[in-house]
């Protein structure tokens, strides 16, 4: 199932399909090639390919001179921007609540949020990014990745309910105009139909121009595969710059998931070699000179790709900051862990956590520049411990935000 080079754009319903009649026989395939060969895929293809080019927008913002009552008057001169992965959206009501009243996540005029479901039984079968963009009358565009088979993996696959519409993307919103919307596909770094989370579809980057106050620039939400190899992300960054390079110049802001974790997770086998080489170079040293660091060595390739082609990354992020935090006593993240990890492992896991006080960091969100700076007076932020009313955390990955101007 290659990635196709045409998307679709239209209201929610241009996601609407009969696909999940047919799950229960996709799932008996154990690879992509196996399904891709069989007469039912042939029969489904077209349908599936649809929605894999489609992107789904609204304009719901009610105008640049409207503003959140609560908020402050904004600075036509600063592009506010926050990237955030929502983990599915599942804390649905204390993320809408963040958005709209936490101090460093409210009154935004850029939102590059990824991990974000459309009718999937995890996340109460909402349509995330639409009732969010709702919610705080934001224009939207939503770009499915994958048509799940399944309701999840770990600790999602025993939630209440079915799935309805099935599918799984990333997001852009804005207070201004979006034109030239438009999505990226991404090859996947390992075969989404083999294991226990099986998937239809592959990652892509959701491009579109913002008729800001401040100028007309060029926004990118981006999620780059966390089970593939280092050279993989790289290979998927480039994709996009080379895209980027084919279209109108203006300034461009990329940010999201770039899923930097310094492994190689094509493989539990290629995991656990990459883990024994940490114990090696030193627990301690990796967690303190390299997971919140991954530009130092172990992804450099991708950061040095994005500078040598006038991309500004480090004065645009809070550097040596992590994102996603592994705690040792959470029984949630365990649970996820062992649906790629073999069990005989976890010992020698929880041994390395442990020799760092059970909590590990590393910087897996990201923003990148070209043509544009951080705001005179600002300091790029790293926004965690975000919770829900009842304490339960609204996402496993904190938010970043940045403000920014374009180059004179």
């Amino acid at each position: 199932m290659g990635p196709q080079d045409t998307t679709q754009t239209g209201p929610p319903s241009i996601l609407d399909h009969d696909l999940n009649q047919y799950f229960p026989e996709l799932l008996k395939f154990e690879s992509t090639p196996e399904m891709e060969s069989s007469e039912l895929y042939a029969k489904i293809r077209p349908e599936v390919e649809r929605i894999l080019n489609s992107v789904a927008i609204e304009n719901l913002s009610p105008g640049a001179e409207t503003t959140n009552p609560q908020s402050a008057i904004r600075d036509p001169r600063s592009i506010k921007a926050l990237a955030w992965n929502l983990e599915r959206g599942i804390r649905f009501d204390g993320i809408v609540d963040a958005l709209k009243n936490h101090e460093k996540l409210k009154d935004k005029d850029l939102l590059l949020l990824t991990e974000l479901d459309h009718g999937m039984a995890r996340s109460g079968n909402r349509n995330v990014a639409q009732e969010i963009a709702r919610e705080l009358k934001l224009n939207y565009a939503f770009a499915p990745v994958y048509v799940p088979l399944q309701k999840g993996s770990g600790v999602e696959s025993d939630m209440d309910g079915e799935n309805t519409v099935s599918i799984h993307g990333l997001s852009m919103f804005s207070r201004y105009p979006m034109t030239n919307v438009h999505a990226v596909p991404l090859p996947n770094g390992k075969d989404k139909m083999w294991g226990k989370e099986k998937r239809l579809g592959y990652l892509r980057a959701l491009i579109a121009d913002i008729g800001h106050p401040a100028g007309t620039f060029r926004a990118v939400t981006v999620h780059l595969d966390a089970h593939c190899s280092r050279a993989h992300r790289h290979k998927q960054i480039k994709i996009i710059l080379d895209h980027l390079d084919t279209l109108p110049p203006l300034p461009v802001i990329i940010g999201g998931d770039w899923n930097t974790t310094t492994y190689n997770s094509q493989s539990a086998t290629r995991a656990i070699l990459g883990y024994w080489r940490r114990v090696m170079m030193g627990v301690k040293n990796v967690v303190k000179n390299h997971l919140p660091h991954p530009d130092r060595y172990f992804e450099r390739r991708l950061f040095h790709e994005l500078e040598s082609r006038g991309y500004a990354y480090k004065s645009l992020n809070e550097i040596g900051v992590g994102t996603l935090h592994y705690d040792i006593d959470s029984v949630e993240k365990n649970t996820n862990l062992r649906d790629w990890v073999p069990e005989w492992c976890m010992p020698f896991i929880f041994w390395a956590v442990r020799r760092v006080g059970g909590r590990v960091s590393a910087r897996l969100d990201w923003f990148t520049g070209n043509g544009i700076k951080i705001a005179d007076g600002t300091l790029p932020q790293t926004i965690g411990e975000l919770t829900d009313a009842e304490g339960f955390p609204l996402s496993d990955h904190d938010a970043i935000a940045v403000d920014l101007q374009i180059s004179d």
